[in-house]
């Protein structure tokens, strides 16, 4: 370059020699800026292109919620099971966001056991759910319910000829109560035959224990019920027994009924007949039951 009169010294350029905006971008070399050369907070987002940041552009864990907008985030962005039980708060869930179907769509159970589970709101504690079995739900469910009911129906006939207790053929029934604070009533109907003038007594168990017998008094049979066939010479009434009892088990428990003639030689009892069963249109057969039911406590 020629100069007129004097040369310059030579002197480096600096930034201030240069006007703002004499730097065009064709100017600068490939890959002549480097992160070194760019000020913190330099890059704006008007400098950045559409879709520039790409998903291999953004380092883990960078974007906090912070940059998101409220709903930005929607069903098509989560991935499927991107929602675990840990990202749902307690009590977020409320009847509207439950399918309807979820119970009734389930397969319809027509018989429970007892360490079946059933689902339950507790009101105690704040209305949450808890689960019960079905054992302990009957418990809890109050007294006075009729839990179940088992019945044996006698309708052929006994007899025997006896002054000590015998087991009456077909008079038993077990039951076995669901919890041991139940009672069982037991409901029992009786035919009652025998010879004209025989004492008889009938008395209820429980397994090999009587129950709902009379006070022991001297030499008197204890049982409960007794009398005596008259009027004719041979007799048949309906005597019937109601009881209820406390067995106090879970164990499966058998009711049943005994019978015996009272008096010193051995006279004949009947159940469901005549003492003599003459083939007679005027002779009659009967039918005897005995029934016995839970009542929860």
């Amino acid at each position: 370059m020629g100069f007129i009169g004097k040369q310059p010294s030579k002197a480096a350029i600096t930034s201030s020699d240069i006007t703002d905006g004499v730097v065009t971008a064709d100017k600068l070399a490939s890959d002549s800026v480097t992160t070194a050369k760019i000020a913190d907070n330099g890059v704006t987002t008007a400098k950045i292109n559409a879709d520039a940041v790409t998903d291999a552009k953004i380092a883990d864990d960078v974007v906090g919620s912070e940059h998101l907008t409220a709903g930005e985030v929607d069903t098509t962005a989560l991935g499927a099971d991107a929602v675990t039980a840990a990202k749902i708060a307690d009590d977020a869930i409320s009847d509207e966001h439950l399918d309807p179907t979820a119970i009734t769509g389930q397969t319809a159970e027509t018989s429970v056991a007892d360490d079946d589970l059933v689902l339950i709101s507790d009101t105690s504690a704040s209305a949450a759910l808890k689960k019960m079995t079905v054992s302990n739900l009957v418990a809890n469910a109050g007294g006075g319910k009729v839990l179940q009911v088992v019945s044996t129906t006698k309708t052929d006939v006994f007899t025997a000829n006896t002054n000590s207790f015998v087991d009456i053929t077909g008079m038993s029934v077990s039951i076995t109560p669901s919890a041991s604070n139940s009672k069982v009533m037991i409901i029992c109907s009786i035919n009652i035959g025998g010879q004209n003038g025989t004492l008889y007594a009938y008395k209820l168990l429980r397994g090999s224990t009587d129950i709902c017998i009379g006070d022991a008094a001297s030499n008197r049979t204890r049982a409960t019920i007794f009398g005596q066939n008259t009027g004719s010479s041979f007799k048949s009434i309906s005597q019937s027994i109601t009881f209820l009892d406390s067995p106090s088990t879970t164990s499966s428990t058998t009711y049943k009924i005994q019978g015996r003639a009272e008096t010193s030689s051995n006279q004949l009892i009947a159940i469901n007949a005549h003492a003599d069963d003459t083939d007679s249109a005027n002779v009659g057969r009967g039918a005897s039951t005995i029934t016995v039911m839970e009542i929860g406590a």
